[in-house]
């Protein structure tokens, strides 16, 4: 049976329970278009590549389902890159597909010409570019490197001749690898010799952990052995967060470190589940004895920030079971006493305190009116800056992957993107979420990166909350100019009218300067047929000491 390279691509993608592809087209990728296309899968114009990154990421956290990024060659592609590095960092499985033209042409035809195999090498897990009759394994082996733990960005380079080229169809698969699970030996002997023997235990989880769907392991083995579990920001929900055994995410914030720091520092047993030090700050090197630690982890990840004395490469649920099953044969009667001085419920009340809620209008009561008026089934996306580590340490998360953000990369201008890539996806799959649950965080000078795309929500219809905290300040790069006594300079910028923005782009909008005004806008904002933009004025100075 004969198709085409780009029909090829399209199935394949379709296959692998692709729905959905963003970016922004050209000349070089327009029949790549028609096939996604043509196979069933949507494409989403958006008004700037980097952002399409962005949105593809959220379709892969409302999917599961590889996100795709389409651009054309050269300056597309180009504009793409920070997403693509987020991708890399975030651990997103992206297939992002661009135009270009073959070696030989390139050789004597310089419009627009780049070297994107360089381009992308140190951003993506593997470069492919189509060469004729081999678009088939490639795709096979793109989807499988992308899953492939850890999941990242892979790219695939189209020949706009090859794209429409003629080929058999290959019904060849690879299957993306299985993490393996712990066998019986002296290594799982000794981590549950470790844990059986602990009297301050401990439990670190991140991203590996979601990657695994490892929250139920993690909480029967708190639970059983009375385990205290700390995540990172990314893991925040693996558990709920209400939990009496959980003290939250942490990584970022100084002050939440003074409480935690020291209790890993005095732990004699710090189980990591799929824990990955990109996400933490520097005071988070080496902040335990090596000797220990039991280290699960999903992937080979050389970082050099802490050592171990188990470490197993692997599955991380079914790890965490297993130890579990060791320490119990040996405690019939159930988990013994830990932390026996109440060290783990002071520093649960410390935090609460710490990052409570607070009288004065700030953003401290934007983020607790809007965690108290948010549906439960509602997803948070939040921007890289001072609002970021402050939502983290305050938000609690009943589920994982209710709170989105860049957590390694850290790059600003993702959260209204990533929301419209979630809720996109979201709705064409006809789930009962109701997308006006959706809700953006973003700092002023964040959001105006990416103001263009209340183009793309507008088009696309959803009913978005989002919330602009407008200080007219890159304030946590003041807070670190204070910090080294250094002046301020290059953080302060002048005012945007958002409202009138807002409205030009069709949605419903309005200036916000106190709670109860913020009480009526989300109650209304959350009935909202289309988007609706708060934007709500605070002082800089209420992130002195927040965090």
């Amino acid at each position: 049976m004969k198709t085409t390279a780009a029909k090829l691509l399209a199935k394949k993608l379709h296959e692998a329970e692709c729905r959905h592809a963003f970016g922004m087209p050209g000349g070089e990728v327009l029949v790549v278009m028609q096939a996604l296309a043509e196979a069933g899968i949507e494409f989403t114009l958006c008004k700037h590549e980097n952002a399409a990154g962005f949105m593809a990421e959220g379709s892969w956290q409302a999917s599961g389902a590889p996100g795709i990024l389409l651009t054309t060659i050269g300056p597309g592609l180009a504009n793409a890159v920070n997403s693509i590095a987020n991708a890399f960092q975030e651990q997103v499985p992206l297939i992002v597909i661009s135009g270009c033209v073959e070696d030989g042409e390139a050789q004597s035809f310089t419009h627009q010409i780049i070297d994107q195999k360089a381009l992308m090498k140190p951003v993506t897990k593997a470069h492919f570019q189509v060469a004729a009759g081999s678009m088939g394994k490639i795709v096979d082996k793109a989807i499988a490197i992308a899953l492939a733990d850890p999941p990242g960005p892979v790219h695939i380079d189209v020949p706009h001749n090859i794209a429409d080229s003629e080929l058999d169809v290959s019904e060849s698969r690879l299957a993306v690898v299985k993490s393996g699970n712990w066998p019986d030996g002296p290594e799982l002997d000794r981590a549950c010799f470790m844990l059986k023997n602990a009297q301050r235990p401990i439990m670190l989880a991140g991203l590996g952990a979601l990657h695994h769907d490892a929250g139920d392991a993690i909480l029967n083995l708190c639970e059983n052995l009375s385990i205290p579990l700390i995540t990172t920001y990314k893991a925040k929900g693996i558990i709920d967060e209400n939990h009496p055994l959980c003290l939250g995410g942490h990584g970022l914030s100084p002050r939440s470190d003074g409480i935690i720091l020291p209790l890993l520092a005095q732990s004699d047993c710090i189980i990591l589940a799929g824990y990955d030090p990109i996400e933490m700050r520097s005071g988070w090197i080496e902040p335990w004895e090596a000797v220990n630690a039991i280290d699960l982890s999903h992937a080979d990840i050389q970082h050099g920030m802490h050592g171990a004395a188990v470490r197993f490469i692997g599955d991380i649920a079914d790890s965490i079971v297993r130890i579990g099953q060791g320490v119990l044969k040996k405690h019939k009667s159930g988990a013994s006493q830990v932390w026996p001085e109440g060290e783990i419920s002071r520093a649960r009340d410390a935090l609460d305190q710490m990052f409570g809620d607070r009288v004065e209008w700030g953003p401290h009561k934007i983020f607790a009116i809007t965690r108290r008026k948010l549906p439960d089934n509602g997803v948070v996306t939040v921007d890289s800056g001072a609002h970021r580590i402050l939502l983290s340490q305050m938000w609690k998360c009943s589920r994982p992957r209710t709170l989105l953000q860049s957590t390694a990369f850290c790059t600003m201008g993702i959260s209204l993107p990533l929301a419209i890539g979630y809720a996109k996806t979201m709705t064409s799959q006809g789930t009962s979420q109701s997308v006006s649950n959706v809700v953006v965080f973003v700092g002023d000078a964040g959001f105006e990166m990416v103001a263009g795309e209340l183009a793309t929500l507008r088009d696309l219809g959803l009913a978005i909350v989002i919330i602009v905290l407008v200080d007219r300040s890159l304030s946590l790069i003041e807070l670190k100019q204070s910090r080294s006594n250094l002046p301020n300079l290059g953080v302060d910028f002048g005012a945007t009218d958002l409202v009138s923005v807002a409205s030009a782009y069709g949605g419903n909008a309005k200036w916000i300067d106190s709670s109860e005004a913020l009480e009526v806008a989300l109650d209304e904002a959350f009935d909202m047929n289309g988007f609706t933009l708060l934007a709500c004025n605070i002082d800089k100075q209420n992130y002195l000491n927040a965090f």
